[in-house]
Protein backbone atom coordinates (compact mmCIF):
# COMPACT_ATOMS: atom_id res chain seq x y z
CA UNK A 1 0.00 0.00 0.00
CA UNK A 2 3.07 1.96 0.54
CA UNK A 3 4.87 0.96 -0.76
CA UNK A 4 2.51 0.46 1.12
CA UNK A 5 2.37 -1.03 3.55
CA UNK A 6 5.01 -0.12 4.08
CA UNK A 7 5.51 -1.14 6.97
CA UNK A 8 2.65 0.64 8.01
CA UNK A 9 3.97 0.86 10.65
CA UNK A 10 2.21 2.80 12.32
CA UNK A 11 -0.46 2.77 10.58
CA UNK A 12 -0.86 5.23 12.79
CA UNK A 13 1.78 7.43 13.26
CA UNK A 14 1.66 8.66 9.98
CA UNK A 15 -1.73 8.68 8.63
CA UNK A 16 -2.79 9.93 12.12
CA UNK A 17 -0.41 12.22 12.62
CA UNK A 18 -1.46 15.06 10.41
CA UNK A 19 -3.83 17.58 11.64
CA UNK A 20 -6.59 18.01 9.58
CA UNK A 21 -8.70 15.85 6.46
CA UNK A 22 -7.08 15.03 3.56
CA UNK A 23 -6.17 17.08 0.67
CA UNK A 24 -8.28 17.73 -2.44
CA UNK A 25 -5.32 19.49 -4.16
CA UNK A 26 -1.65 20.05 -3.59
CA UNK A 27 -2.03 23.56 -2.20
CA UNK A 28 -5.93 23.25 -1.05
CA UNK A 29 -6.81 25.66 1.86
CA UNK A 30 -8.60 22.65 4.47
CA UNK A 31 -10.93 23.67 7.30
CA UNK A 32 -12.33 20.61 9.95
CA UNK A 33 -13.95 21.38 13.24
CA UNK A 34 -13.47 25.30 12.61
CA UNK A 35 -9.77 24.79 12.31
CA UNK A 36 -8.05 25.77 8.81
CA UNK A 37 -4.94 25.01 7.62
CA UNK A 38 -3.16 25.09 4.20
CA UNK A 39 -1.32 21.90 2.43
CA UNK A 40 1.80 23.43 0.35
CA UNK A 41 4.54 21.34 -1.23
CA UNK A 42 7.55 22.85 0.27
CA UNK A 43 7.84 25.76 3.42
CA UNK A 44 9.47 28.76 2.34
CA UNK A 45 12.89 29.29 0.83
CA UNK A 46 15.65 28.92 2.94
CA UNK A 47 17.89 32.53 3.31
CA UNK A 48 21.26 31.18 3.97
CA UNK A 49 23.44 28.12 4.90
CA UNK A 50 23.76 26.11 7.77
CA UNK A 51 26.41 24.36 9.46
CA UNK A 52 24.22 21.81 11.09
CA UNK A 53 20.94 20.38 12.21
CA UNK A 54 19.57 18.07 14.28
CA UNK A 55 16.64 15.79 12.93
CA UNK A 56 14.13 13.21 15.02
CA UNK A 57 13.21 10.10 13.86
CA UNK A 58 10.68 8.31 15.67
CA UNK A 59 12.66 5.09 15.53
CA UNK A 60 15.65 3.84 14.23
CA UNK A 61 16.51 2.62 10.64
CA UNK A 62 16.50 -1.50 10.83
CA UNK A 63 18.33 -0.93 7.92
CA UNK A 64 20.33 1.56 5.27
CA UNK A 65 20.35 -1.39 2.67
CA UNK A 66 18.00 0.52 -0.48
CA UNK A 67 16.90 -2.59 -1.58
CA UNK A 68 15.29 -3.25 2.25
CA UNK A 69 14.48 -0.28 2.84
CA UNK A 70 10.63 -0.36 3.06
CA UNK A 71 9.49 2.37 5.46
CA UNK A 72 9.79 5.61 6.68
CA UNK A 73 12.84 5.62 8.93
CA UNK A 74 15.26 4.31 6.71
CA UNK A 75 13.60 6.24 3.54
CA UNK A 76 13.98 9.38 5.00
CA UNK A 77 17.49 9.12 5.83
CA UNK A 78 18.38 7.51 2.65
CA UNK A 79 16.18 10.00 0.83
CA UNK A 80 19.71 12.04 0.88
CA UNK A 81 22.04 9.95 0.39
CA UNK A 82 20.89 7.43 -2.41
CA UNK A 83 19.01 8.30 -5.77
CA UNK A 84 17.05 6.54 -7.76
CA UNK A 85 16.76 6.77 -11.92
CA UNK A 86 13.66 8.96 -11.62
CA UNK A 87 12.66 11.37 -8.73
CA UNK A 88 9.02 12.39 -7.03
CA UNK A 89 9.30 16.21 -6.58
CA UNK A 90 7.72 18.22 -3.77
CA UNK A 91 4.46 19.03 -5.71
CA UNK A 92 4.04 15.12 -6.42
CA UNK A 93 5.44 14.61 -10.23
CA UNK A 94 7.96 12.12 -11.82
CA UNK A 95 11.03 13.69 -13.17
CA UNK A 96 14.40 12.15 -14.24
CA UNK A 97 16.82 11.56 -11.68
CA UNK A 98 20.17 9.87 -12.21
CA UNK A 99 18.57 9.42 -15.36
CA UNK A 100 18.55 12.49 -17.83
CA UNK A 101 15.74 11.01 -20.61
CA UNK A 102 13.19 7.79 -20.67
CA UNK A 103 12.01 6.03 -23.36
CA UNK A 104 9.47 3.73 -23.85
CA UNK A 105 9.82 2.53 -28.07
CA UNK A 106 7.34 -0.20 -27.44
CA UNK A 107 4.88 -1.34 -24.30
CA UNK A 108 7.65 -4.03 -23.53
CA UNK A 109 10.87 -1.89 -23.46
CA UNK A 110 12.13 0.52 -21.20
CA UNK A 111 15.02 2.57 -22.41
CA UNK A 112 16.92 5.03 -19.63
CA UNK A 113 19.60 7.35 -20.51
CA UNK A 114 21.91 7.99 -17.99
CA UNK A 115 23.44 11.52 -16.99
CA UNK A 116 26.96 11.55 -18.04
CA UNK A 117 29.49 12.92 -14.87
CA UNK A 118 27.73 11.21 -12.21
CA UNK A 119 29.77 10.95 -9.15
CA UNK A 120 28.94 7.89 -6.60
CA UNK A 121 30.93 9.37 -2.97
CA UNK A 122 34.34 8.20 -3.11
CA UNK A 123 34.93 9.75 -6.44
CA UNK A 124 34.08 6.96 -9.08
CA UNK A 125 32.07 7.10 -11.60
CA UNK A 126 28.51 6.28 -11.84
CA UNK A 127 28.32 3.92 -15.15
CA UNK A 128 25.35 1.51 -16.50
CA UNK A 129 26.94 -1.74 -15.07
CA UNK A 130 26.37 -0.01 -11.35
CA UNK A 131 22.28 0.25 -12.37
CA UNK A 132 22.17 -3.20 -14.02
CA UNK A 133 23.76 -4.60 -10.64
CA UNK A 134 21.35 -2.47 -8.48
CA UNK A 135 18.26 -3.23 -10.05
CA UNK A 136 18.54 -7.16 -10.30
CA UNK A 137 20.04 -6.82 -7.05
CA UNK A 138 16.17 -7.00 -5.97
CA UNK A 139 15.43 -10.19 -7.85
CA UNK A 140 18.10 -12.48 -6.19
CA UNK A 141 16.36 -14.40 -3.63
CA UNK A 142 19.51 -14.01 -1.25
CA UNK A 143 18.67 -10.36 -1.28
CA UNK A 144 15.28 -10.99 0.60
CA UNK A 145 13.61 -7.38 -1.08
CA UNK A 146 10.52 -6.39 -0.74
CA UNK A 147 10.28 -4.74 -3.55
CA UNK A 148 11.00 -7.95 -5.36
CA UNK A 149 7.60 -8.30 -6.96
CA UNK A 150 7.95 -5.15 -8.53
CA UNK A 151 10.22 -6.51 -11.19
CA UNK A 152 7.71 -9.39 -11.87
CA UNK A 153 7.33 -8.93 -15.81
CA UNK A 154 11.05 -8.17 -15.88
CA UNK A 155 12.73 -10.62 -18.61
CA UNK A 156 15.33 -8.45 -18.92
CA UNK A 157 18.02 -5.74 -17.53
CA UNK A 158 20.55 -5.45 -19.61
CA UNK A 159 23.60 -2.54 -20.39
CA UNK A 160 23.00 -1.41 -24.36
CA UNK A 161 25.90 1.24 -23.89
CA UNK A 162 28.30 2.69 -21.58
CA UNK A 163 25.42 5.13 -20.50
CA UNK A 164 22.10 3.62 -21.10
CA UNK A 165 20.23 0.82 -19.73
CA UNK A 166 17.00 -1.42 -21.38
CA UNK A 167 14.81 -3.21 -19.37
CA UNK A 168 12.45 -5.75 -21.45
CA UNK A 169 9.51 -7.28 -20.01
CA UNK A 170 7.25 -10.03 -20.31
CA UNK A 171 4.38 -7.69 -20.48
CA UNK A 172 3.57 -3.95 -20.48
CA UNK A 173 4.11 -2.56 -16.55
CA UNK A 174 3.74 1.19 -16.59
CA UNK A 175 4.11 1.06 -12.51
CA UNK A 176 7.21 -0.24 -12.98
CA UNK A 177 8.39 2.69 -14.92
CA UNK A 178 7.23 5.05 -12.17
CA UNK A 179 8.87 3.31 -9.13
CA UNK A 180 12.27 3.69 -10.86
CA UNK A 181 11.48 7.02 -9.25
CA UNK A 182 11.25 4.84 -5.28
CA UNK A 183 13.42 1.66 -4.03
CA UNK A 184 13.22 0.02 -6.98
CA UNK A 185 15.29 2.57 -9.10
CA UNK A 186 17.78 3.22 -6.60
CA UNK A 187 21.67 2.99 -7.99
CA UNK A 188 24.38 2.08 -5.66
CA UNK A 189 28.36 1.59 -6.59
CA UNK A 190 28.21 -1.97 -7.92
CA UNK A 191 32.17 -2.16 -6.39
CA UNK A 192 30.78 -0.93 -2.89
CA UNK A 193 27.86 -3.90 -3.01
CA UNK A 194 30.81 -6.68 -3.81
CA UNK A 195 33.34 -5.37 -1.10
CA UNK A 196 30.54 -4.81 1.40
CA UNK A 197 28.64 -7.87 1.14
CA UNK A 198 26.93 -8.71 4.31
CA UNK A 199 27.20 -5.67 6.10
CA UNK A 200 25.95 -3.00 3.25
CA UNK A 201 23.72 -0.90 5.02
CA UNK A 202 24.32 -1.98 8.56
CA UNK A 203 26.28 0.34 11.06
CA UNK A 204 29.22 -1.81 10.36
CA UNK A 205 28.99 -1.48 6.48
CA UNK A 206 28.92 1.30 4.25
CA UNK A 207 26.78 3.17 1.53
CA UNK A 208 28.35 4.50 -1.72
CA UNK A 209 25.40 6.50 -3.58
CA UNK A 210 25.32 9.64 -5.36
CA UNK A 211 23.03 11.83 -3.11
CA UNK A 212 23.75 15.00 -2.29
CA UNK A 213 25.07 13.89 1.21
CA UNK A 214 27.29 10.81 2.12
CA UNK A 215 26.87 8.51 4.84
CA UNK A 216 29.44 10.27 8.03
CA UNK A 217 28.61 7.89 10.83
CA UNK A 218 25.81 5.38 11.92
CA UNK A 219 26.00 4.95 16.18
CA UNK A 220 23.92 2.41 16.37
CA UNK A 221 20.99 3.07 18.95
CA UNK A 222 22.54 6.96 19.21
CA UNK A 223 22.39 8.63 15.88
CA UNK A 224 23.60 8.74 12.09
CA UNK A 225 25.03 11.55 10.76
CA UNK A 226 25.54 12.58 7.27
CA UNK A 227 27.87 15.17 5.68
CA UNK A 228 27.49 17.41 3.30
CA UNK A 229 28.87 15.69 -0.42
CA UNK A 230 30.93 18.76 -2.75
CA UNK A 231 31.31 16.60 -5.63
CA UNK A 232 27.26 16.31 -5.90
CA UNK A 233 25.75 16.51 -9.96
CA UNK A 234 22.77 18.76 -9.27
CA UNK A 235 23.34 21.83 -8.41
CA UNK A 236 19.49 22.86 -8.10
CA UNK A 237 19.98 20.57 -4.86
CA UNK A 238 23.80 21.68 -3.72
CA UNK A 239 23.02 21.14 -0.13
CA UNK A 240 22.86 24.18 1.86
CA UNK A 241 23.54 22.72 5.32
CA UNK A 242 26.55 21.11 6.31
CA UNK A 243 25.94 18.24 8.65
CA UNK A 244 22.72 16.55 9.14
CA UNK A 245 22.41 14.46 12.48
CA UNK A 246 19.74 12.45 12.96
CA UNK A 247 18.49 11.15 16.68
CA UNK A 248 16.04 8.13 17.40
CA UNK A 249 13.28 9.48 19.77
CA UNK A 250 10.44 6.69 20.17
CA UNK A 251 8.31 8.52 22.82
CA UNK A 252 5.96 10.32 21.27
CA UNK A 253 6.01 12.58 24.65
CA UNK A 254 10.27 12.88 24.39
CA UNK A 255 9.85 13.86 20.79
CA UNK A 256 7.17 16.30 21.39
CA UNK A 257 9.38 17.84 23.92
CA UNK A 258 12.62 17.73 21.58
CA UNK A 259 10.22 20.03 19.49
CA UNK A 260 9.23 22.63 21.55
CA UNK A 261 12.96 22.83 23.54
CA UNK A 262 14.50 23.19 19.85
CA UNK A 263 16.52 20.08 21.08
CA UNK A 264 15.15 18.67 17.35
CA UNK A 265 15.47 21.04 14.77
CA UNK A 266 13.15 19.48 12.82
CA UNK A 267 11.19 16.20 12.09
CA UNK A 268 8.34 14.61 9.64
CA UNK A 269 5.41 13.03 11.03
CA UNK A 270 4.59 14.52 14.11
CA UNK A 271 2.76 13.04 17.17
CA UNK A 272 -0.61 13.15 16.57
CA UNK A 273 -1.54 14.15 20.59
CA UNK A 274 0.84 17.09 20.24
CA UNK A 275 -0.47 18.73 17.14
CA UNK A 276 -1.94 21.54 18.67
CA UNK A 277 1.04 22.35 21.18
CA UNK A 278 3.18 22.34 18.27
CA UNK A 279 0.77 25.07 16.23
CA UNK A 280 1.12 27.26 18.99
CA UNK A 281 4.85 26.93 19.51
CA UNK A 282 7.13 29.68 19.73
CA UNK A 283 10.22 27.50 19.15
CA UNK A 284 8.68 27.00 15.22
CA UNK A 285 6.31 26.21 12.74
CA UNK A 286 4.37 22.83 12.14
CA UNK A 287 3.28 22.81 8.55
CA UNK A 288 1.49 20.43 6.22
CA UNK A 289 2.62 18.59 3.01
CA UNK A 290 0.77 16.32 0.60
CA UNK A 291 0.27 12.75 1.43
CA UNK A 292 -0.22 9.57 -0.21
CA UNK A 293 -1.27 7.98 3.00
CA UNK A 294 -4.49 6.72 4.66
CA UNK A 295 -5.38 4.49 7.38
CA UNK A 296 -6.96 1.37 6.81
CA UNK A 297 -7.61 -1.96 8.24
CA UNK A 298 -5.60 -4.83 6.74
CA UNK A 299 -7.56 -8.30 6.98
CA UNK A 300 -4.69 -11.27 7.60
CA UNK A 301 -7.01 -14.17 7.85
CA UNK A 302 -9.57 -14.77 5.03
CA UNK A 303 -10.22 -17.99 6.52
CA UNK A 304 -12.09 -17.33 9.99
CA UNK A 305 -14.59 -14.71 11.29
CA UNK A 306 -13.92 -12.50 8.33
CA UNK A 307 -14.04 -14.77 5.43
CA UNK A 308 -17.61 -13.76 4.77
CA UNK A 309 -17.72 -10.30 3.00
CA UNK A 310 -20.52 -9.27 4.78
CA UNK A 311 -18.88 -9.59 8.09
CA UNK A 312 -16.29 -7.16 6.67
CA UNK A 313 -19.08 -5.11 5.40
CA UNK A 314 -20.49 -4.72 8.26
CA UNK A 315 -17.41 -4.14 10.65
CA UNK A 316 -16.80 -1.03 8.27
CA UNK A 317 -20.15 0.19 9.32
CA UNK A 318 -20.02 -0.32 13.13
CA UNK A 319 -16.92 2.01 12.85
CA UNK A 320 -17.62 5.37 13.94
CA UNK A 321 -15.18 7.38 12.38
CA UNK A 322 -15.24 10.58 13.47
CA UNK A 323 -15.54 9.30 17.09
CA UNK A 324 -11.96 7.59 15.84
CA UNK A 325 -10.64 10.86 14.66
CA UNK A 326 -11.55 12.76 17.45
CA UNK A 327 -9.86 10.08 19.69
CA UNK A 328 -6.88 9.32 17.86
CA UNK A 329 -5.72 12.52 16.10
CA UNK A 330 -7.68 15.57 17.97
CA UNK A 331 -10.08 15.80 15.45
CA UNK A 332 -7.92 16.14 12.83
CA UNK A 333 -8.75 13.71 10.07
CA UNK A 334 -11.44 12.69 7.27
CA UNK A 335 -13.13 9.27 6.72
CA UNK A 336 -11.48 7.51 4.02
CA UNK A 337 -14.00 6.86 1.12
CA UNK A 338 -11.70 3.82 0.07
CA UNK A 339 -8.25 2.46 0.23
CA UNK A 340 -6.12 4.29 -2.07
CA UNK A 341 -6.03 8.17 -0.55
CA UNK A 342 -6.96 11.22 -2.17
CA UNK A 343 -3.54 12.58 -2.32
CA UNK A 344 -2.39 9.41 -4.48
CA UNK A 345 -4.30 10.31 -7.54
CA UNK A 346 -1.82 13.27 -7.89
CA UNK A 347 -0.71 12.15 -11.70
CA UNK A 348 -4.13 13.65 -12.67
CA UNK A 349 -5.70 15.54 -9.88
CA UNK A 350 -8.71 16.58 -12.60
CA UNK A 351 -10.09 13.02 -12.32
CA UNK A 352 -10.08 13.07 -8.00
CA UNK A 353 -13.87 15.01 -8.72
CA UNK A 354 -15.08 12.03 -10.44
CA UNK A 355 -13.78 9.54 -8.93
CA UNK A 356 -13.44 10.17 -5.27
CA UNK A 357 -16.07 12.82 -4.73
CA UNK A 358 -18.28 11.26 -5.81
CA UNK A 359 -17.99 8.30 -3.44
CA UNK A 360 -20.67 8.16 -0.75
CA UNK A 361 -19.38 8.50 2.89
CA UNK A 362 -18.65 5.81 4.92
CA UNK A 363 -21.91 4.11 6.43
CA UNK A 364 -22.32 4.28 9.83
CA UNK A 365 -25.27 1.75 10.60
CA UNK A 366 -24.89 -0.16 13.96
CA UNK A 367 -28.43 -1.77 13.46
CA UNK A 368 -27.53 -2.84 9.73
CA UNK A 369 -24.49 -3.91 10.80
CA UNK A 370 -25.81 -6.05 13.27
CA UNK A 371 -28.14 -7.51 10.86
CA UNK A 372 -25.43 -8.58 8.51
CA UNK A 373 -23.14 -10.50 11.33
CA UNK A 374 -26.28 -12.49 11.72
CA UNK A 375 -27.15 -13.24 8.59
CA UNK A 376 -23.54 -14.90 7.97
CA UNK A 377 -23.91 -16.96 10.69
CA UNK A 378 -21.03 -15.00 12.45
CA UNK A 379 -22.75 -13.49 15.61
CA UNK A 380 -20.17 -14.36 18.81
CA UNK A 381 -17.16 -15.38 16.28
CA UNK A 382 -13.77 -14.21 17.63
CA UNK A 383 -11.26 -12.21 15.78
CA UNK A 384 -7.43 -11.33 16.82
CA UNK A 385 -6.40 -7.81 16.12
CA UNK A 386 -2.94 -6.45 17.26
CA UNK A 387 -2.46 -3.54 19.23
CA UNK A 388 0.64 -2.09 20.17
CA UNK A 389 2.50 0.51 22.23
CA UNK A 390 4.69 1.60 19.60
CA UNK A 391 2.31 4.64 19.03
CA UNK A 392 -0.25 5.86 21.21
CA UNK A 393 -3.07 5.94 18.28
CA UNK A 394 -2.52 2.44 17.23
CA UNK A 395 -4.09 1.03 20.94
CA UNK A 396 -6.80 4.03 20.93
CA UNK A 397 -7.74 2.49 17.03
CA UNK A 398 -7.69 -0.81 18.10
CA UNK A 399 -10.10 -0.68 21.00
CA UNK A 400 -12.56 1.60 19.18
CA UNK A 401 -12.55 -1.36 16.36
CA UNK A 402 -13.15 -3.87 19.07
CA UNK A 403 -15.81 -1.87 20.59
CA UNK A 404 -17.59 -1.36 18.01
CA UNK A 405 -16.84 -5.38 16.88
CA UNK A 406 -18.47 -6.12 20.77
CA UNK A 407 -21.65 -4.26 19.68
CA UNK A 408 -22.43 -5.84 16.68
CA UNK A 409 -21.92 -9.97 17.64
CA UNK A 410 -18.58 -10.44 17.27
CA UNK A 411 -15.94 -10.78 19.77
CA UNK A 412 -12.28 -9.39 19.61
CA UNK A 413 -9.20 -10.12 21.29
CA UNK A 414 -6.53 -7.49 21.12
CA UNK A 415 -3.14 -9.14 20.98
CA UNK A 416 -0.55 -6.53 22.23
CA UNK A 417 2.88 -6.62 19.95
CA UNK A 418 6.07 -5.44 20.89
CA UNK A 419 6.98 -2.10 19.06
CA UNK A 420 10.26 -3.67 17.69
CA UNK A 421 7.91 -6.54 16.63
CA UNK A 422 5.21 -4.03 15.32
CA UNK A 423 6.80 -3.68 11.53
CA UNK A 424 7.38 -7.43 11.16
CA UNK A 425 3.69 -8.00 10.69
CA UNK A 426 4.22 -6.51 7.56
CA UNK A 427 7.50 -8.18 6.25
CA UNK A 428 7.16 -11.76 7.77
CA UNK A 429 4.08 -13.85 7.21
CA UNK A 430 5.01 -16.23 10.27
CA UNK A 431 4.96 -12.44 12.36
CA UNK A 432 1.08 -12.76 11.15
CA UNK A 433 0.15 -15.97 12.65
CA UNK A 434 -2.94 -15.84 14.44
CA UNK A 435 -3.69 -12.76 13.30
CA UNK A 436 -7.25 -11.71 11.67
CA UNK A 437 -6.73 -7.49 11.46
CA UNK A 438 -3.98 -5.08 11.87
CA UNK A 439 -4.14 -1.23 11.21
CA UNK A 440 -1.69 -0.26 8.28
CA UNK A 441 -0.87 3.06 6.88
CA UNK A 442 -0.88 2.44 3.20
CA UNK A 443 0.78 5.10 1.35
CA UNK A 444 2.28 5.11 -2.02
CA UNK A 445 5.94 6.04 -2.96
CA UNK A 446 4.69 7.11 -6.50
CA UNK A 447 1.39 9.66 -7.08
CA UNK A 448 -0.23 6.89 -8.98
CA UNK A 449 -3.17 5.30 -6.79
CA UNK A 450 -2.68 2.29 -9.22
CA UNK A 451 0.45 1.47 -6.99
CA UNK A 452 -1.70 0.96 -4.08
CA UNK A 453 -3.82 -1.35 -5.53
CA UNK A 454 -1.16 -3.36 -6.74
CA UNK A 455 -0.35 -4.50 -3.83
CA UNK A 456 -4.12 -6.14 -3.72
CA UNK A 457 -2.72 -8.39 -6.48
CA UNK A 458 -2.94 -12.25 -6.12
CA UNK A 459 0.60 -13.05 -4.36
CA UNK A 460 1.83 -9.94 -3.82
CA UNK A 461 3.85 -9.36 -1.29
CA UNK A 462 2.05 -6.68 -0.03
CA UNK A 463 -1.35 -8.72 0.16
CA UNK A 464 -0.93 -9.33 3.91
CA UNK A 465 -3.80 -11.31 3.69
CA UNK A 466 -3.80 -13.75 0.71
CA UNK A 467 -6.62 -12.23 -1.13
CA UNK A 468 -6.93 -13.35 -3.94
CA UNK A 469 -9.59 -12.08 -6.60
CA UNK A 470 -9.61 -12.65 -10.96
CA UNK A 471 -12.02 -9.74 -11.80
CA UNK A 472 -9.60 -7.93 -9.44
CA UNK A 473 -6.64 -9.34 -11.05
CA UNK A 474 -7.61 -8.67 -14.77
CA UNK A 475 -8.18 -5.10 -13.92
CA UNK A 476 -5.63 -4.62 -12.66
CA UNK A 477 -3.44 -5.78 -15.87
CA UNK A 478 -5.17 -3.81 -17.89
CA UNK A 479 -4.56 -0.76 -15.89
CA UNK A 480 -0.79 -1.51 -15.77
CA UNK A 481 -1.04 -1.44 -19.54
CA UNK A 482 -2.52 1.89 -20.02
CA UNK A 483 0.13 4.52 -20.25
CA UNK A 484 -1.99 7.62 -20.32
CA UNK A 485 -2.40 8.94 -16.69
CA UNK A 486 -5.85 9.98 -18.04
CA UNK A 487 -7.24 6.11 -18.87
CA UNK A 488 -5.30 4.21 -16.76
CA UNK A 489 -6.94 6.83 -13.75
CA UNK A 490 -10.47 5.74 -15.11
CA UNK A 491 -9.41 1.98 -15.81
CA UNK A 492 -8.00 2.35 -11.42
CA UNK A 493 -11.28 3.27 -10.50
CA UNK A 494 -12.57 0.04 -11.56
CA UNK A 495 -10.17 -1.36 -8.79
CA UNK A 496 -11.52 1.06 -6.88
CA UNK A 497 -14.70 -0.41 -7.18
CA UNK A 498 -13.90 -4.06 -6.57
CA UNK A 499 -12.17 -3.34 -3.28
CA UNK A 500 -14.53 -1.63 -2.11
CA UNK A 501 -17.31 -4.21 -2.93
CA UNK A 502 -15.14 -6.71 -1.21
CA UNK A 503 -12.79 -4.97 1.44
CA UNK A 504 -9.80 -6.90 1.91
CA UNK A 505 -8.69 -4.05 3.37
CA UNK A 506 -11.10 -1.48 5.42
CA UNK A 507 -10.76 2.44 4.91
CA UNK A 508 -10.41 4.11 7.93
CA UNK A 509 -9.42 7.64 7.36
CA UNK A 510 -7.18 10.30 5.86
CA UNK A 511 -4.91 13.10 6.69
CA UNK A 512 -2.27 15.51 5.31
CA UNK A 513 1.42 14.73 5.79
CA UNK A 514 3.25 17.15 8.86
CA UNK A 515 6.78 18.43 9.76
CA UNK A 516 7.72 20.18 12.06
CA UNK A 517 10.66 23.05 11.83
CA UNK A 518 12.12 25.28 13.95
CA UNK A 519 12.79 28.71 14.05
CA UNK A 520 15.78 28.77 12.93
CA UNK A 521 15.43 26.48 10.13
CA UNK A 522 13.16 26.62 6.94
CA UNK A 523 13.34 25.21 3.01
CA UNK A 524 12.33 21.55 3.51
CA UNK A 525 9.48 20.00 1.55
CA UNK A 526 6.26 19.27 3.65
CA UNK A 527 5.01 16.28 2.40
CA UNK A 528 5.21 12.48 1.63
CA UNK A 529 7.70 13.02 -1.05
CA UNK A 530 10.56 13.09 1.46
CA UNK A 531 11.10 9.71 1.37
CA UNK A 532 12.98 9.54 -2.26
CA UNK A 533 13.46 13.45 -2.44
CA UNK A 534 16.67 15.27 -1.40
CA UNK A 535 14.69 17.22 1.26
CA UNK A 536 17.86 17.97 3.29
CA UNK A 537 19.74 19.55 0.76
CA UNK A 538 17.06 22.53 0.13
CA UNK A 539 17.32 23.47 4.66
CA UNK A 540 19.07 26.20 5.59
CA UNK A 541 18.83 29.00 7.61
CA UNK A 542 15.44 30.82 8.44
CA UNK A 543 16.87 34.34 8.46
CA UNK A 544 20.07 35.84 6.72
Amino acid sequence: MRMPRTIAYVACTAALAATATACSGVTTPQTVGGTGYQVEPTSPAASGPLPSITWSLYAEPYTLDYALAYDYPPNTVLANVCEQLMRVTPDMKIEPGLAEKFARPDPRTLVYALRPGVKFHDGTVMTADDVVVSLKRHTDPATGSPWASVFKNVSTIEKTGPLEVTIRLSKPDVLLSELMAASPGTVESAATLAKAGKTYGTPKGEVNCTGPYALDRWAQGDSITLKKYDGYWGRKLAPKTGRVTFTFIEDPAARTNAFRSGTADGGYMVPSYAIAQLRSSTKGRLLFGPNTAAANLAVLNFKGALKDVRVRRALSMALDRKNIIQAAAGGAGAPAKAPAARGAWALDPKKTAAVLDSLPDPTYDVKAARTLVEKAGAKGRKLVMATSSLAPEISVVAIAVQAAAEEIGLKVELKPVAPEAYSSIFVHPKARAGLDLVLTNGYDNTPDPLEFYQYLRTGDFGNYGNWSNAEFDAAFDRANAEPSATARADLTARLQKIALRELPVIPVYEAPYSVFLGSRITGAPTGIAQLYYPWAATIGAAKP
